[in-house]
């Protein structure tokens, strides 16, 4: 297993310098002679045209090599079922923790996004494949007024330590540059 978390602020280039690392790495494990396959899982809903030119400028970026998978809830299902050949980025766990909050509505708990978080982090930690996990830092501003707008800062901070913690490698990017926080 290997799991690297990709961490910075909205249009900071975390995304495309994820994707960059993954072809680097399909590429490398190619030249090997190893069997190896990409993976892309992508967790947005366009809920409106704004999010729907930014899904279409993502999938624009990306080539044929990439096998699609949409996993807007069922993240820790869908990264169970990805082998040791397979390299497999995921953009982006702070939509996915959006999702599974408002999936639920009114009766989403602090045990159930626990619980789901937690179900991540197991399969990030069980995983063979080699999996690069994109993620907003959501806790550099000021604190929400709106208590769900707290809930979901409070749990995406608690899910990036957590993916940071099994990851054995963090970069943080900002303005396009990668710092590497942990690991090469």
């Amino acid at each position: 297993m290997t799991a690297c978390l990709f961490i910075g602020g909205a249009r900071s280039g975390k995304s495309r310098y994820a994707e960059q690392q993954a072809l680097a790495l399909l590429e490398q494990r190619l030249s090997e002679g190893a069997a190896a396959r990409l993976h892309y899982v992508a967790t947005a809903i366009a809920f409106d045209r704004e999010m729907q030119q930014r899904i279409e400028l993502h999938q624009q970026r990306r080539g044929p090599e990439w096998c699609n998978h949409e996993s807007p809830v069922l993240l820790a299902q869908t990264l169970a079922q990805f082998q040791a050949q397979d390299v497999v980025l995921v953009d982006c766990l702070t939509l996915w923790l959006n999702n599974v909050i408002y999936n639920e509505g009114e009766t989403a708990t602090v045990a159930m996004i626990e619980q789901q978080v937690q179900a991540l982090v197991d399969v990030l930690k069980d995983s063979p494949a080699t999996i690069l996990c994109v993620s907003n830092e959501v806790g550099l501003g000021i604190v929400p007024m709106g208590e769900v707008s707290r809930l979901y800062v409070d749990h995406a901070g608690w899910m990036n330590q957590a993916i940071a913690a099994v990851a054995e490698q963090v970069t943080f990017m900002a303005a396009g540059l990668p710092m590497q926080l942990k690991g090469r």
